[in-house]
């Protein structure tokens, strides 16, 4: 092939790296942002399941790796070193089945994390303690869930009933982040007095909450986050597929190249 060709595959390869490694770097800033976020759903799941932990770490080191990658690339693009884009041949293709493997896991075990999912919330839910410091991040994040859905339980306020401390109260108090009350959502946080309870004792049905349970609502968030996730991994996956059309041709070209280099006897 000619050397216009060579060039314009080189070019081509070079850009294209250099989106793989913006790419990276979102990754890499994802996971961090997993480990780093305590405002959020992703708090909850975070100190609850080891295994979001996990994953985050996954996502951290497989954005460090792409980051690297694309330098790789970069390098041997421009400077037609055939074992370079040989070897980012080869771990482009790791990258890509690694990504795939992950995803089939993820489908196939989905039921399985929204059982645990829901443990895990009924769990917290019953031990909700507000003067308890060392779940305090653990129980914000899930007063900050019930505040921005306007949810109250996973599936309804009627799991509240269940909390130890307002057993102990005859359900005189509730979850003031389940509130449909703006002042008592200002608290934002722990309990709020029910206001001239019936014989000293109330349900949940007394309170001034929100009847609709978080399940449903969680759920439409994590498809949303969940949307932006394949996104980017979709966007990576065409990148890498790209990425190894282009590195064969490039080494192939240069191989052509050297041949056509060599003084004929």
């Amino acid at each position: 092939m000619g050397s216009g060709c060579l060039k314009v595959t080189k070019y081509f390869l070079f850009l294209f790296n250099l989106l793989f490694l913006i790419l990276g770097a979102v990754i890499l800033g994802f996971g961090v942002w997993i480990l780093a976020d305590k405002t959020s759903f992703i708090a909850v799941l975070q100190m609850s399941s080891p295994s979001l932990k996990t994953g985050a770490y996954i996502l951290i080191g497989v954005g460090a790796l792409t980051m690297l990658m694309g330098f790789l690339g970069c390098l041997g693009a421009v400077n037609e070193i055939r074992c370079l884009l040989g070897l980012y041949f080869t771990c482009l293709m790791l990258i890509l089945l690694a990504q795939i493997a992950a995803a089939l896991v993820i489908y196939f075990q989905k039921e399985t994390l929204k059982v645990e999912l829901s443990g895990i919330v009924v769990d917290l839910i019953e031990n909700y303690d507000p003067s308890d410091e060392d779940k305090r991040n653990l129980q914000d994040a899930w007063d900050y869930v019930q505040t921005q859905i306007a949810c109250c339980g996973w599936t309804g306020a009627k799991e509240w009933e269940n909390n130890e401390i307002l057993r102990n109260k005859s359900n005189t108090e509730y979850p003031c982040s389940c509130s449909n009350r703006s002042k008592d959502l200002v608290e934002g946080r722990g309990f709020c007095n029910l206001e001239d309870p019936l014989n000293g004792t109330a349900t949940y049905a007394d309170w001034p909450v929100h009847e609709q349970g978080c399940m449903d609502g969680v759920e439409e968030w994590l498809k949303d986050n969940l949307g932006i996730i394949l996104g980017v991994c979709t966007g990576v996956a065409v990148i890498e597929l790209l990425g190894m059309i282009l590195s064969i041709s490039l080494c192939k070209n240069i191989h052509s190249e050297d041949y056509t280099k060599v003084p004929k006897s």
